[in-house]
């Protein structure tokens, strides 16, 4: 019968866990070609980053708000709002609610509510306890109007507002923590609708030719570091710490006179 000893033990233990990381390497890497980079991917992980997104002063916010059958409740208050409107129909194409100083915004029927450091979803929640006062099981869906940027990838996801025009690239990474240990700066995706720039940060001459302006709705994704051993420590923590146990199990029998 074959013995087995701590250090068979440790060996096995560490030979599943670089299996496992070889077959986890680079799942959760994103865009690896222009072909890869479809809308509706980078769209959603920019999506998931605006909900997480707190609101600052002189944030532009719209707001729909429906009640329990689905129909959209009129705007009583078009005063309380800045609107572009359609000169020709007199249609309002779009309302937007400033979000003031002292981080107040005034929304229809309800009035005043303090919004500054909510997240959209928070936002959208303390509104729609308001409107139930007034509407039967109201619901309400908060979005932004600000020219802003999102970055995905290695800082998370985050929502840089572009507060100054002609707002560079470089300016948007140093703004969502740069690139550090864990992000490569020869792989940086600028997605713009359907498109998808390449930029490398790793030479002069890339950051020379990449460092564009970037526009508002443009998805900035860097690209991670990986590191396979450990990752694959952490994806099978539970394994690594079931042998550690296990040893220290046989440790303790061998110690036994």
């Amino acid at each position: 019968m074959k013995t087995w000893t701590v250090p068979k033990i440790l060996c096995l233990v560490l030979y599943l866990c670089i299996l496992s990381s070889c077959g986890s390497y680079k799942q959760n890497i994103m865009f690896r070609s222009t072909d890869d980079a479809k809308p509706e991917v980078f769209k959603r992980e920019a999506s998931r980053a605006e909900k997480n997104y707190v609101i600052q002063k002189n944030d532009l916010l719209t707001l729909d708000v429906f009640t329990n059958k689905g129909e959209r409740i009129i705007d009583p208050n078009p005063e309380l709002t800045s609107a572009n409107v359609n000169p020709n129909a007199g249609e309002i194409i779009a309302i937007n609610y400033l979000v003031e100083l002292n981080g107040i915004v005034k929304f229809p029927v309800i009035g005043e509510l303090n919004v500054e450091g909510l997240t959209l979803r928070q936002a959208e929640e303390v509104a729609q306890k308001e409107y139930s006062k007034f509407f039967k099981e109201p619901f309400v869906i908060i979005n932004f109007t600000n020219k802003r940027v999102t970055v995905i990838g290695a800082p998370g996801g985050l929502v840089i507002p572009l507060t100054n025009q002609n707002t560079r690239l470089i300016e948007v990474l140093a703004l969502s923590k740069g690139i550090n240990n864990d992000a490569k700066a020869n792989n940086v995706k600028v997605i713009r609708d359907d498109k998808v720039y390449n930029v490398d940060f790793s030479t002069i001459k890339g950051f020379q030719e990449g460092n564009m302006i970037v526009e508002p709705g443009d998805v900035v994704y860097i690209e991670p570091i990986r590191r396979p051993f450990v990752e694959g420590l952490k994806d099978n923590a539970i394994l690594f710490s079931l042998a550690v146990s296990l040893t220290t199990l046989v440790v303790l029998l061998r110690s036994i006179p």
